[in-house]
């Protein structure tokens, strides 16, 4: 152990090494990237491209009877109806989406403010610990002097005393 480490203590250098941080991160790439839900549409999952047909496709011209048409005309108007609501539901789906996606952007532009700021407040510490580190020789001179007049003093005293006592103590 050097003498600087006997005299104001501290941390061996291999210790500071260990215990700094050396510019190391634990950011996950496929964590960032990863979809906010399983089924959610992306370029790796791009969905199933399934379609809605509630009638099948009728493969040659034909002619319908009137009851066939009646039904299809009831169905149009079921479907139509049905359309306009299914436009409706997605319209609002789409906004709620546009909803999450601003809670979401607003969250992580204050989870960088966060990390910012604790990066602003460690950098003060740092700054603090390297002022401080700086002062430790004037206080070692200091100490040093408070010691070396401790010790004149005491010789002193026991000056005085000795010519006091007659030189015993």
């Amino acid at each position: 152990m050097s003498l600087q480490l006997r005299l104001f203590g501290g941390q061996s250098d291999k210790a500071k090494l260990a215990a700094s941080n050396d510019g190391s991160h634990a950011i996950d790439k496929s964590k960032v990237l990863a979809s906010t839900d399983t089924s959610v549409i992306t370029p790796l999952n791009p969905g199933n491209f399934d379609s809605v047909r509630s009638v099948p496709v009728v493969p040659a011209p034909r002619y319908f009877t009137k009851e066939e048409a009646d039904a299809m005309k009831s169905l149009a108007k079921d479907k139509t109806d049905g359309a306009r609501q299914s436009k409706r539901a997605y319209k609002s789906l789409a906004h709620i989406e546009a909803a999450d996606k601003t809670v979401h952007k607003e969250h992580r532009k204050y989870e960088g403010a966060v990390a910012e700021n604790e990066l602003g407040k460690k950098r003060a510490d740092a700054g603090l610990a390297k002022k401080l580190h700086s002062m430790r020789p004037g206080y070692a001179r200091l100490g040093l002097g408070i010691d070396l007049a401790d010790s004149n003093a005491r010789t002193r005293i026991d000056e005085i005393k000795a010519k006091l006592t007659g030189g015993s103590n």
